[in-house]
């Protein structure tokens, strides 16, 4: 599946010939834009694999425009500009953003940049989803813990005998530990 990118440039020269150079190496220009509040726009409507955000761009910059597109959708950014002065690198730094390349832009740095910053935003979704689902996890051991520990009290049993219940009526009615442990405590409200 072709991987799925929005330029946001507001040289349209500059614009066209990087979605060029996309196209023919197998990528799907998805939208262009020519100020950052565009590029927040077709960021939120097309949800890309990646943007290539100019810095310089009339009404919104394009630093402001990515530190938005990062706090909502959380969409990984190669930053392209003339600029190569310190402070704009600074200013750059930010989680979302995966790569710097400074104009002018050629296939040659462009590639590569392209396919790194998309393996590391692959990378970085799969650790997230796994936080998110430890998470999850954690939250579920919780609950089965509360649950047990109100069997233990309400029927005066040791921990090991109130989790053998909840396995038991787990099994028997076909309900994940988690339901069972749910219905106990909405019980006991």
């Amino acid at each position: 599946m072709k991987k799925r990118i929005l330029i946001a440039e507001d040289e349209s020269i500059i614009r066209m010939d990087i979605k060029m150079m996309l196209e023919d190496n197998g990528y799907e220009v998805v939208g262009e834009a020519g100020d950052g509040d565009r590029a927040i726009e077709l960021a939120y409507e097309l949800r890309p694999d990646l943007i290539l955000m100019d810095i310089k761009m009339p009404k919104l910059d394009g630093l402001k425009a990515s530190r938005i597109i990062a706090n909502q959708l959380d969409l990984p950014m190669l930053i392209l500009t003339a600029y190569s002065q310190k402070e704009f690198i600074e200013k750059a730094q930010q989680d979302n953003i995966l790569g710097y390349l400074v104009k002018p832009i050629s296939e040659t740095n462009l590639l590569p940049a392209i396919e790194i910053a998309l393996h590391q935003a692959g990378k970085a979704k799969q650790l997230k989803e796994g936080v998110k689902n430890a998470e999850q996890q954690v939250e579920i051991r919780k609950l089965i813990e509360r649950s047990k520990g109100i069997l233990m009290q309400e029927e005066q049993l040791t921990e090991k005998e109130a989790f053998k219940k909840l396995r038991d009526i787990s099994m028997s009615r076909r309900m994940t530990m988690e339901s069972v442990a749910t219905e106990i405590l909405a019980n006991q409200k």
